[in-house]
């Protein structure tokens, strides 16, 4: 039932992890020295990526064991073969790592899009209803001047309506005394009359409190204990200390005071005594309320014993952590016996080894400051991406706001054109109109200004007609009777008309005819033939360039 807190987290003293020195033997080169560019925070503790990156290192080193020796010819063109499939590989696992990178990267973008559309929308928002309650503010002001001016017709039509017949009436001084509604009490502003304009007439005038002998006066007769002020600085309820805080012991015991008054308060209060029952009502028990527990303060030699627990409990958590190392040491005897076992070797071995260590780390730099050139490399092409893509992004922006609006504008046009043309078809039927109203209203005055030789046009208009009508089947009658003439004529020359002349007429008619019709022909198959020619010729040309 009892448990201790510590004021501190062991996370809040933890520093970054010991790594003590080492010595690699001639001939071994551990794992561990591969990682030595993961430190605490850089790399450490491994995750994923850590991982997948010491996976890829030991598989590399597993093909580079695997690789043939460049002792012939075969064995180089296999090295060539198997180094070039590796670099492939290495080539599409980093193209991966760069779409991975640019996914990212591309997500960012959208991300930042998205709040920069929703930040655009919200402030659309706010401008609208900004124009909205504009509007609205126009709306109410106009409405209030509205029902003013309806206010004052109203007043108007009130006052006409009291007097329709129009009489003079003399003013009744005893009925406006009388109405205390009427303009002698309550005059209107509207009339010309402010009441606010002599306000000072019912200002209270005091001699004591207007005037500097008055007030002089009213000082000299007052007491000394009204005129001087007596103040006297709180007592602080606990001790403080000389900065004027409060420490925590004395907060605390001025808490336990408070709640020991609160507790004999309620311990010894008097209970009221019973009022007799003026109505007769049923009163409810309220429900029992468990008993409050108490806790008895502990004695010293209980405090003591706590604290002695504390500490060895401290003891044992100390203990078992140094057993845990001890195992963790048992383990890794014989990693620390090979490291140990390297002091006992000779100088020139020793120097050897660190050599060799100086190569190793030579090459580490090396390959820190590759990987360095690497990333700044691909900052900066990230950088130029997304500078691209932003441009981009903003051009295609514009273009779309452009082409919207020149869909618009072209909208509004053909709307303008439109309704221009409706407006010419309506105005040119109407000109229409006009002017057949006018050619009607012209003959009809025409025809009453001759109206005295309507009978001699009459019988005009009847002697030409019938005069045209008996041309007309004169005319007709000639010449059905020439086309009888004519086809006696043809018959006859038929009948005697012998083979040689038949010939003659068929020569003609071929002559005329037929022999055109086939030199046409025969012209226009030797252009196509011509043609015909060129067009092979250029066949043979682009097909031969082609294969």
């Amino acid at each position: 039932t009892l448990g201790t807190q510590t004021d501190y987290r062991d996370g809040e003293a933890q520093t970054d992890p010991y790594s003590p020195e080492y010595v690699v033997p001639s001939g071994s080169v551990p794992e561990l020295l591969t990682l030595a560019t993961l430190t605490w925070g850089r790399g450490l503790p491994a995750g994923l990526a850590e991982v997948e990156m010491i996976e890829r290192a030991r598989e590399k080193r597993a093909w580079e064991a695997t690789l043939p020796a460049m002792d012939s010819a075969s064995q180089i063109a296999k090295r060539r073969k198997m180094m070039e499939e590796m670099e492939r590989k290495e080539w599409a696992f980093r193209e991966q790592e760069i779409e991975k990178l640019q996914k990212v990267r591309l997500e960012v973008l959208k991300k930042l899009l998205r709040r920069r559309v929703e930040n655009q929308n919200e402030l659309d928002a706010k401008r609208l209803e900004d124009h909205w309650q504009n509007h609205q503010k126009a709306k109410e002001a106009k409405i209030k001047k509205i029902q003013r001016d309806c206010a004052l017709v109203l007043r108007k039509l009130i006052a006409k309506r009291k007097n329709v017949m129009g009489k003079l009436e003399r003013r009744d001084i005893i009925k406006e005394y009388t109405d205390f509604a009427s303009q002698t009490y309550a005059p209107l502003s509207r009339i010309g009359y402010f009441p606010d304009n002599h306000s000072e007439r019912y200002v209270v005038k005091n001699f004591y409190l207007n005037t500097s002998a008055g007030l002089c006066e009213l000082e000299a007769c007052l007491p000394d204990s009204v005129m001087l002020v007596k103040t006297e600085a709180p007592k602080p309820q606990c001790t403080t200390t000389k900065t004027g805080y409060v420490k925590r012991s004395a907060r605390l015991e001025l808490e336990l005071a408070q709640v020991h008054q609160a507790l004999l308060e309620k311990k010894n209060k008097v209970k009221e005594p019973k009022k007799p029952l003026r109505f007769l009502k049923k009163v409810e028990k309220p429900v029992p309320r468990p008993p409050t527990p108490t806790l008895e303060k502990p004695s010293i030699e209980e405090e003591e014993r706590e604290m002695a627990v504390i500490c060895l409990q401290k003891l044992l958590r100390g203990r078992a952590i140094q057993n845990m190392m001890f195992e963790g040491k048992e383990k890794r005897l014989e990693l620390i016996q090979e490291l140990r076992t390297t002091h006992a070797l000779q100088e020139d071995r020793q120097l050897l080894l660190k050599a060799e260590a100086q190569m190793t780390q030579a090459l580490q730099q090396e390959r820190d400051l590759q990987m360095h050139q690497l990333s700044s490399e691909e900052s900066l092409l990230a950088r130029e991406e997304g500078r691209a893509l932003a441009n981009i992004f903003d051009f295609l922006s514009k273009e779309l706001v452009r082409l919207q609006e020149e869909r618009k504008i072209h909208a509004f046009v053909m709307l303008a054109e439109r309704q221009r043309r409706m407006r010419e078809a309506e105005e040119s039927g109407r000109r229409q109109l006009e002017e057949r109203r006018r050619q009607e209203e012209d003959e009809i005055f025409k025809q009453a200004r001759e109206g005295d030789c309507t009978i001699d046009s009459y019988l005009e208009d009847i002697i030409l007609s019938s005069m045209e009508n008996t041309a007309e089947e004169q005319a007709r009658e000639e010449i059905r009777r020439m086309a009888e003439e004519i086809n006696d004529i043809a018959y006859e020359m038929e009948s005697c008309r012998t083979r040689l002349q038949s010939e003659e007429i068929v020569a003609e008619l071929v002559y005329d005819f037929l022999i055109p019709e086939a030199e046409k022909m025969s012209i226009r198959e030797k252009v196509r033939q011509s043609q015909r020619k060129h067009i092979y010729a250029a066949h043979q040309i682009i097909h031969g360039a082609t294969e």
